[in-house]
């Protein structure tokens, strides 16, 4: 097999001088629309992002997103439930419920064509990705997609594919001057980061939870390590099939309640349905420069991810919980608004 060297400046080159013909302009313009349909909201997203990997097995990522955006939706209606309106006011919650929002957002708008795009490849039999440009997806993408079409390596792909998500938010969300002012240095986002209030779970219809803690989520490379040992968990051969069957028999609407309903004892519902309290929020992708430069800490993270030890959170989201519950009682002394 020929080994795939990447010319990005080549592909650079070829973003300026490309002439797409009226087929190709089709296939972007569809895809286009595809992915504004799939973009609406957080369900919509958690489901195409299924269904697409329930087409392309291959693509692992596709799977991967959809319970990452299941996580997202939790979190969203966390911030209705029966808690956070305690100590936070209507606007905080607002903000964090805009930066979940416009983060996930933001990436489906990316990574989707890019998906479509390898989907039409396949059924054209002949890669189709000099059309990423179209999209404004890095070059970075453009040459891992054509290394992917040559190579079909999996595992290089889906973190690929993960360091592109996490740096595509990175300007225009994690370093907003929004977003830095009133949700990454408030004090509320350190009280979680410092209590590890946020975490990722991957649950099963067995009533466990496995997953990971975010910790300095505001720097993508923790962000990227992050996503590689979910990817790790959800993928590896004891659990996955487990991971699988609770995406395919659990209907995702945003509340709690999609994975509480199978612990072993009763709990009741404390979280909203995400449709019923939240509106479809409009959005606008401004288009910033490549993320991408040429650099040893980039490459430095297609690096396989270590065998993780602690990784059972049932217990550990259990007491956090009860946590959460104690100190919405001591609201006037946490202050989390600052």
């Amino acid at each position: 097999m020929t080994r795939f060297y990447a010319d990005y400046d080549q592909i650079r080159k070829r973003r300026q001088t490309i002439f797409w013909t009226s087929e190709e302009k089709k296939i972007t313009e569809e895809i286009g629309q595809i992915t504004r349909l799939g973009n609406i909201d957080n369900i919509s997203r958690t489901h195409t992002y299924k269904e697409y990997y329930r087409r392309n097995q291959e693509i692992q990522w596709a799977f991967l997103a959809s319970m990452v955006s299941r996580n997202a939706g939790w979190n969203m209606t966390d911030l209705e439930g029966n808690y956070y309106p305690k100590v936070l006011s209507k606007e905080v919650r607002k903000r964090l419920f805009l930066t979940y929002e416009r983060a996930n957002w933001f990436i489906f708008s990316d990574a989707y064509p890019q998906l479509l795009l390898y989907e039409y490849s396949v059924r054209m039999k002949q890669p189709l990705f000099h059309l990423l440009g179209a999209f404004s997806v890095s070059v970075f993408m453009e040459a891992e997609w054509e290394r992917f079409w040559e190579e079909k390596d999996k595992n290089r792909l889906i973190t690929a594919l993960i360091m592109n998500e996490q740096h595509v938010i990175q300007k225009p969300v994690i370093e907003h001057p929004y977003f830095q002012k009133h949700v990454f240095h408030s004090l509320l986002f350190k009280f979680q980061e410092i209590f590890h209030f946020s975490s990722v779970l991957f649950p099963t219809t067995a009533g466990k939870l496995y997953g990971f803690s975010v910790h300095e989520f505001i720097y993508p490379v923790k962000r990227v390590e992050l996503g590689k040992k979910l990817a790790w968990i959800l993928f590896h051969p004891d659990y996955y099939k487990a991971f699988w069957q609770f995406s395919e028999e659990t209907v995702h609407t945003g509340s709690r309640v999609d994975y509480e309903q199978y612990f072993s004892f009763s709990k009741e519902q404390d979280t909203p349905y995400l449709r019923d309290v939240y509106p479809v929020v409009p959005h606008q992708r401004h288009i910033n420069e490549d993320w991408f430069k040429e650099s040893d800490e980039v490459f430095s993270l297609f690096s396989p991810v270590s065998n993780q030890q602690k990784f059972d959170l049932t217990e550990w989201f259990l007491i956090k919980q009860k946590q959460l519950h104690i100190f919405t009682v001591f609201d006037k002394i946490l202050n989390l608004e600052d």
